[in-house]
């Protein structure tokens, strides 16, 4: 996979939630995600409409992501078992397009991913 250089939010300081939130997102761009993140009945409501269950199903169709030249994060945010982040996400060919990626844990401390809704700006 080709390096992607990533910008990341401000909103991170002392809040490894919102880090959290960041790395998730960043991993969903670039295709990069750890597996030990998601419940194994995991669900992925992407921007395209597709639905797609269960961790092993995510990780497949996260190896098919090209990994863009940059992600820059402009926030990430969390709160009790729900986290966010969106930026701005521009591929090899230098187009840009807007993510925003809506994360729910499946309890506060945020240990597993039990779904992502991700949304998509061109």
């Amino acid at each position: 996979m080709p390096d992607t250089k990533v910008e990341g939010s401000g909103d991170c300081g002392n809040s490894p939630k919102n880090k959290l939130a960041q790395d998730i997102a960043v991993g969903l761009e670039t295709g990069g995600l750890s597996a030990e993140l998601l419940a194994d009945d995991v669900v992925w409501q992407r921007a395209d409409g597709k639905e797609i269950e269960g961790a092993e199903a995510v990780l497949a169709a996260l190896d098919r992501v090209k990994a863009p030249k940059l992600v820059k994060v402009d926030h990430a945010i969390s709160h009790g078992k729900v986290g966010a982040a969106n930026g701005i996400s521009t591929g090899r060919d230098g187009k840009a397009r807007g993510f925003a990626h809506v994360i729910g844990f499946t309890s506060t401390s945020a240990k597993k991913v039990a779904v992502i809704r991700s949304y998509e700006a061109g």
